[in-house]
């Protein structure tokens, strides 16, 4: 049942276009929806990004050019090596009914959007689990705003569990929290309010490893 309401998320933020075609176009109003929710909220780590991704692998489609264009204007898009879409809130774009122009490298990919709820500017200096718990919390009250009133306040029961946070480093690091798992690069943080207090750092002084990304742990 989570599993479908993921999916009926996904589908509700407009982002189930895939292209295998020269370019694709999709109207900039649901990327404004999304970053309307963020400008309005309160998280200092918390956003929600969006990326160009094989449909199949879930990698990265290199972006060969992009724009934003309106009846009357035109602009470049800014995206990353990593196709992540770096757009504009801007109001005047949704009112225009601006629409996202994209073309990939290779046309012969089979591409989709995709949004992913992540950190910004959380780095090794934030692991402590009052840090954690916050991010943990702004996680939480971002999917319950994205998921728009009536799913959060009638349907909550169809939220997914989220269970904490997982974070990916640049090296393997350790742990000797209880309540942290690690594989590899890759640790999944089980956080709940006995969290909220602490200011203990978590990662050694030794443990030079930077962070990657920050994601929600979902229990699907």
């Amino acid at each position: 049942m989570k599993t479908n309401w993921l999916a009926a998320l996904f589908l509700a933020f407009g982002f189930s276009h895939v292209a295998q075609a020269k370019e694709f176009v999709v109207s900039y109003d649901g990327f404004y929806d999304r970053l309307k929710v963020i400008e309005k909220g309160e998280f200092e780590f918390a956003r929600v990004n969006f990326y160009v991704v094989d449909i199949a692998t879930l990698a990265p489609c290199t972006i060969a050019s992009g724009k934003i264009i309106t009846e009357k204007t035109e602009a470049p898009l800014a995206y990353t090596e990593q196709a992540k879409l770096l757009l504009p809130f801007d109001k005047q774009l949704d009112k225009d009914k601006a629409v996202v122009v994209l073309e990939p490298k290779n046309s012969q990919h089979n591409c989709q959007l995709k949004f992913q709820i992540e950190a910004e500017h959380f780095d090794s200096s934030h692991l402590t689990p009052s840090h954690l718990f916050q991010l943990h919390t702004e996680f939480d009250e971002l999917l319950a705003d994205l998921s728009g009133f009536f799913v959060s306040k009638l349907m909550h029961f169809l939220l997914p569990e989220q269970k904490g946070v997982v974070i990916e480093f640049s090296k393997p690091v350790t742990f000797s929290h209880e309540q942290i798992q690690c594989e590899d690069t890759v640790c999944k943080f089980s956080i709940d309010s006995t969290w909220q207090e602490s200011t203990m750092k978590l990662l050694s002084s030794n443990d030079r490893a930077n962070i990657v990304t920050v994601k929600p742990w979902i229990e699907k």
